[in-house]
């Protein structure tokens, strides 16, 4: 990575073996560990097993050794024992290693994070903006809790120093919890466009993805459907009054950076970043 902020020292490292962080938290005080993926490639080393868990492993055991004074966890909204999805089950065993660590630790489980660049909320918006037909997977009703990177990036801020996020599990999301389908139509709302939903339904689908997959191109998997048939929202006041943050509302918080939609190449080029 390139920083060019003042009094940052970028050091590179692998979180994906040993000897890649060997020593490399030598004189910091904390750590935010925010690595993770969202599909496995198998083929390429790329796993939930690898990059959820053992990374989040190698760096609790680097992180006491160094002396560490608090770990900052990126988990995820739905993160619980026994859950479906594999994403799920190993961001729960790096949440269970970090607490029988015996560091001092603060763990955020976010919901769905829309912002700039962020991965998700910005595909749909493409897709909404370019396609005149909108698929919706399943019947559209599963809820969602959308919530500003703002307010996700400020609570891991605040949480570095505040007594009360000493350790905890906050689950984080958004001020509004709303279906699916609400979710895709406040999108079109702030794009200025009006699109015809199409409904399809999962048995359908599934063996669909379960033929492209494995093709980078292709957006879904069988782990994110799985997902994707699941509520994913929370009590998020604890959030936000234990940490003293004002809750940023989707809509609003989208309009902030789709509003330039109408600059030809806008929301491609923001995919791109």
């Amino acid at each position: 990575a390139s920083l060019s902020q003042p009094n940052v020292e970028a050091v590179e490292g692998d979180v994906a073996t040993d000897d890649g962080i060997a020593g490399k938290l030598a004189g910091c005080e904390a750590v935010i560990n925010l690595v993770g993926i969202i599909r496995e490639f198998p083929k390429e080393g790329i796993t939930f097993e690898r990059l959820h868990f053992e990374a989040s492993r190698r760096l609790v055991d680097e992180a006491k050794k160094a002396g560490i004074k608090k770990f900052i966890q990126m988990s995820a909204l739905g993160t619980r024992e026994g859950a479906k999805s594999k994403y799920h089950q190993t961001k729960y065993k790096a949440e269970v290693y970090l607490k029988e660590s015996g560091l001092a630790y603060t763990i955020f489980r976010p919901a769905l994070i829309f912002g700039p660049h962020d991965k998700s909320i910005n595909v749909m918006a493409n897709m909404i903006y370019l396609s005149p037909v909108i698929p919706i997977i399943g019947n559209g009703r599963n809820l969602m809790q959308p919530v500003a990177l703002e307010n996700v990036a400020e609570g891991f801020v605040k949480a570095l120093t505040s007594p009360k996020a000493k350790n905890k599990v906050y689950e984080v999301g958004g001020p509004e919890k709303m279906p699916y389908e609400k979710m895709l139509e406040t999108i079109g709302e702030v794009l200025d466009v009006r699109r015809i939903k199409i409904h399809q339904p999962i048995p359908l689908i599934k063996p669909i993805v379960m033929l492209m997959e494995d093709f980078r191109f292709f957006p879904l998997t069988r782990q994110q459907l799985l997902m994707l048939q699941e509520d994913n929202v929370c009590d998020e006041k604890p959030f936000y009054n234990e940490l003293g943050i004002t809750p940023l509302n989707f809509k609003e918080g989208l309009g902030r950076y789709l509003k330039n939609r109408a600059e030809p190449g806008t929301i491609n080029n923001r995919l791109r970043c």
